[in-house]
């Protein structure tokens, strides 16, 4: 469901991961910064506390499919390879890999001397390990599909990797960003109840210290990391669960770091006194909002049901009210810009009138005395689950319950804390309908989301997609290495689904993230703020932890 941290590309839930500029006027391809600190000299010390709505569920990555889990495993463990500030995709605990003229073998070179952070040294044994854990039918995870693709994975020495495939598989290369895990600690053992969930060993450059449930996660600098020790001492994730609290305590000087919702960053972050104290910046984010069918459910087996529920939606005023005019409309699980947009999807337009029309010809014609539509005695009524925290989803739901009124759907909000959200609701496919969002990486392939295979619980088809044709074109686009194919691939997969609106796709928000202006060495680029990290500091005089 989400993924974070500026070292995993997979695909998950919540997260603000790779981030990427879109082909607007309005808007530069790299993150525009609105207030720039004077330069000094790098200093260790002091502590980066950030804000998080949401708790994580596991530090075992490989486990998690939220955002807030790997944003705190993102500084923790590495992957193989990683995407630089420009999108490239780099070595990260391989140092090199070289890719065979076929494109079917990769041979991963890995640094020497990289120590787990008890001590013990990282060698191909860990990644042998974690690619078996990953496959292995008894590991409940959402990732094992890209790493089912391989052929043969052998270490013909302890520093290492050469992994072959049968056939092109476009997303090979880009899926070695996943966490590499010790075998030292888990080899042998169940993964599921390993103590690594609440006391993670990584490589990466911060350990782990303390969770606190419910209240903070604390890191504290790995000395011994292979790229160089941090300069910040300790990375502090608070859980907050509300933004209006989180930027209270941002402007106390409580917390350092967070996301903007729109309105404050249009309208309470212009005062000469703010200005001063923090930077913000603002830039397109690669993840969209959406409005998730549970399509099990008799409500919405009708085709005809979900297009009128999108027709019913105006997300132009959902951008201007809810946004501020910062984002743009989706219209389908890829971002407008990114190569494997097709720009002449189809979207429904906003139209009560031709929603009346399609819920009339799906059956629900008559109203009742509250002005509610009635089929076969029931009215037309559902619950719209998003999650606790989060002001523009919630104001989005709100302005989406008005519009469906006006049409006679009656449509109730429950907001839920983030961990039952996903526990009790999500994997468990306990909901009518819900108001998510997917980060997506740079690759187009959404096998996981879409295919009618990844239906499970903790899987991430929780809504129950399924569509032979669909189906076997996320096959065809993750099976050639040639653009143009990929291109046809994803362009009839926008298609189909802007036809059968398995989600109603609303918007593509802009990412709004501020941070405290005593930090330096933040330099926007296309991959957003979070990819240097390591690099931030405060200068000695300005340091308060």
């Amino acid at each position: 469901m989400i993924v974070s941290g500026v070292r995993c590309l997979l695909m998950v839930l919540l997260c603000s991961a790779i981030l990427v500029a879109c082909n607007r006027p309005e808007t530069s391809h790299t993150p525009v910064i609105v207030h720039a600190s004077s330069p000094s000299l790098p200093a260790t010390g002091d502590a980066l506390v950030e804000g998080t709505i949401g708790e994580a569920s596991t530090l075992i990555p490989l486990l998690a499919t939220d955002s807030a889990s790997h944003e705190v495993a993102g500084q923790i463990y590495n992957g193989l390879v990683k995407y630089d500030k420009n999108l490239n995709i780099v070595g990260d605990l391989a140092k090199s890999f070289d890719i065979s003229d076929d494109g079917l073998t990769i041979t991963f070179h890995l640094h020497h001397g990289v120590k787990w952070h008890d001590g013990a040294p990282f060698t191909s044994r860990d990644v042998i390990y974690t690619y078996r854990v990953t496959i292995d039918p008894k590991t409940p995870t959402a990732y094992a599909e890209d790493f089912k693709q391989v052929k043969n994975i052998t270490a013909p020495d302890s520093f290492t990797i050469r992994v072959s495939y049968n056939s092109p598989f476009a997303p090979a290369l880009a899926s070695w960003g996943m966490n590499i895990l010790p075998a030292h600690l888990l080899e042998g053992k169940d993964i599921t109840k390993s103590p690594l969930a609440r006391n993670p060993i990584g490589t990466g450059p911060y350990r782990f210290k303390e969770w606190v449930s419910g209240q903070k996660i604390e890191l504290e600098a790995n000395n011994d990391y292979f790229e160089g020790r941090p300069y910040i001492d300790r990375i502090v994730y608070r859980i907050i669960p509300d933004t209006s609290t989180m930027f209270m305590e941002l402007k106390a000087g409580a917390i350092d770091l967070m996301d903007l919702t729109p309105v404050q960053y249009a309208r309470q972050t212009e005062s000469k006194e703010f200005t001063s104290r923090f930077n913000k910046y603002r830039y397109p984010s690669s993840s969209y909002l959406y409005m998730g069918y549970n399509l099990r459910h008799p409500l919405f087996g009708d085709k005809r049901v979900r297009q009128a529920l999108t027709a019913a939606i105006n997300k132009d005023e959902l951008i201007q009210g809810v946004l501020f005019g910062m984002g743009q409309k989706a219209y389908g699980p890829i971002i407008p810009g990114r190569w494997a947009y097709n720009p002449a999807v189809k979207d429904i337009a906003y139209d009560p009138k031709h929603a009346a029309e399609l819920l009339a010809q799906a059956g629900w014609k008559e109203k009742n005395s509250a002005g509610i539509l009635v089929k076969d005695g029931k009215p037309f009524t559902f619950t719209i689950l998003t999650n606790q925290g989060n002001q523009q989803r919630l104001m989005t739901a709100q302005i989406i319950q008005q519009r469906l009124l006006q049409v006679g759907i009656d449509v109730k909000i429950r907001v839920v804390e983030w961990a039952a959200f996903l526990k009790e609701f999500i994997n468990k496919g306990n909901f009518e309908v819900v108001l998510l969002a997917w980060s997506v990486s740079q690759d187009p392939d959404m096998f996981d989301v879409w295919d009618s295979s990844k239906t499970k619980p903790g899987e991430l088809n929780f809504i129950g997609y399924n569509n032979p044709e669909v189906d076997r074109l996320l096959v065809e686009g993750r099976s050639t290495f040639n653009i143009e194919k990929r291109k046809k691939a994803y362009f009839r997969i926008q298609d189909i689904l802007a036809d059968e609106q398995p989600y109603t796709f609303l918007y593509v928000p802009d990412a709004l993230p501020v941070v405290s202006a005593r930090f330096r060495g933040v330099k926007p680029a296309p991959a957003g703020i979070g990819y240097n990290q390591n690099k931030w500091y405060v200068p000695k005089n300005e340091q308060v932890y």
